[in-house]
């Protein structure tokens, strides 16, 4: 059997996973055949992604929420395929129509005081884009972000992650970067003492971590002494933002304005990279000062924009907020139900809308889960950072019989994990 895709050929599956070897990431190929996923997406469409063996699979991954309106939405789609009798990239150099029109929208549509739009093509660089910003405000070169934080693969943005990653390219610097305990307030206000900090930045709730909720007042009081400590509050809406929380922005439902509010991957439609930084006055001072200070060929890029006007249009109707109060309702009643047969192993739920973090007893809980997942036509990934937690992200526009068809098959997941590891004599072991 031969896959034929116009500009490229393959002679199997098997043949693409060893090319992918030479030519692309060994290390990443070989851990997910390693792990029980040996996943080739081919066709793709709502959300659902099939395999080139023609698996099909019901995403509740998203990409990390790329594809919150589904696959190759139809409106986002349509909207790029007829912007290309017009447009292409853009020039980054010049006003540019679409720019300034996505520009207008996101702010119109942003926690108050936010008034200025920088553009990048991926969250990391508009990570990047945020940070310095922060440091052309205040003058000050000192990030805090926290432990096990996860903003992106970029020079500025790895560094406030998580060691694994900054270590590997040299980029830890705790002199410049400090990182401090979620939900830790003591912790927070030490690290900001010194008043040498430009910013915090953290995700409203952070994903590569697992989503640990904030408790009540943690965010709003960090906002606190930022202004206190005349720090800059940058808010990482990149996963959290455009309705998965049932309101546009996540942060939004603790009464915070930030200074900087970053957007990306779902902002994008999943049809064309573009992420955005939504600033203060304050803070888009060098925009004035020196407009070329941020220069990126391909931030902002006019067809990106055209993509995310649709997106931005469909996630502010009315029927896609109740849409998202009702998936978040029934999956997590579901979620509470089938947790209740199974409190042994599966022990959390962190949600907030259809943001949902599910949290296992064993230390590697969620690659159980997501093997019977994925075995089981469903594609879920554990947290990188404590996988524990497996990443469970319905879309915000799944119908009501894919909620249903959903909950049945994690119930099966859950309840086949939990054999395979009792049998591992893990259960025993915990109890001795």
């Amino acid at each position: 059997m031969s896959f034929d895709y116009g500009e490229f050929s393959f002679d199997s599956k098997e043949q693409v996973l060893e090319k992918s070897r030479e030519f692309w990431n060994p290390g990443k190929t070989d851990f997910w055949v390693e792990s029980g996923v040996p996943l080739v997406i081919d066709r793709r469409e709502d959300y659902f992604i099939y395999d080139m063996s023609g698996k099909r699979l019901l995403d509740v991954h998203l990409n990390g929420g790329t594809y919150n309106l589904g696959h190759r939405n139809p409106e986002v789609a349509s909207a790029v395929a007829s912007a290309m009798s017009h447009f292409d990239v853009g020039n980054h150099h010049f006003p540019a129509l679409t720019r300034t029109a996505l520009a207008e929208a996101l702010i119109s549509t942003a926690p108050a005081g936010l008034t200025k739009v920088a553009y990048g093509s991926g969250g990391g660089e508009a990570i990047d884009i945020a940070l310095k910003t922060a440091r052309h405000t205040t003058q000050r070169r000192k990030i805090v972000s926290v432990v096990k934080a996860y903003h992106g693969h970029t020079g500025l943005a790895v560094a406030t992650g998580d060691e694994r990653f900054s270590k590997l390219f040299l980029s830890d610097r705790p002199d410049e970067f400090v990182h401090v305990p979620f939900n830790d307030l003591t912790a927070m206000e030490e690290a900001l003492r010194g008043r040498d900090v430009a910013a915090v930045i953290m995700e409203t709730i952070p994903a590569t971590y697992g989503f640990p909720l904030p408790e009540p007042g943690y965010l709003e009081t960090v906002k606190r002494l930022c202004e206190q400590h005349g720090t800059l509050y940058i808010a990482d809406e990149v996963q959290t933002g455009l309705m998965r929380t049932g309101e546009l922005w996540g942060i939004t439902k603790h009464g915070i304005s930030p200074d900087i509010l970053v957007a990306g991957k779902g902002l994008s439609g999943g049809m064309y990279p573009i992420s955005a930084v939504l600033m203060s006055e304050q803070a888009a001072g060098w925009l004035t000062e020196d407009g070329f200070g941020h220069i990126s060929t391909f931030g902002g890029a006019e067809l990106g924009c055209i993509a995310a006007l649709k997106t931005l249009e469909i996630c502010n109707r009315p029927e896609t907020r109740s849409m998202v109060h009702y998936i978040s309702d029934r999956v997590g009643r579901g979620l509470r139900e089938i947790q209740a047969d199974y409190p042994d192993w599966f022990v959390g739920i962190r949600q907030n809308g259809v943001v949902m973090g599910l949290e296992f007893a064993h230390p590697q809980g969620a690659k159980y889960v997501m093997r019977h997942l994925y075995a089981n036509g469903v594609w879920a990934i554990f947290s990188t950072l404590d996988p524990r937690v497996l990443q469970y992200k319905p879309g915000i526009l799944l119908k009501p019989e894919l909620c249903e068809e959903l909950l049945d098959r994690t119930e099966v997941a859950i309840r086949k994990s939990w054999a395979e590891v009792r049998e591992s004599g893990w259960r025993a072991e915990k109890a001795s």
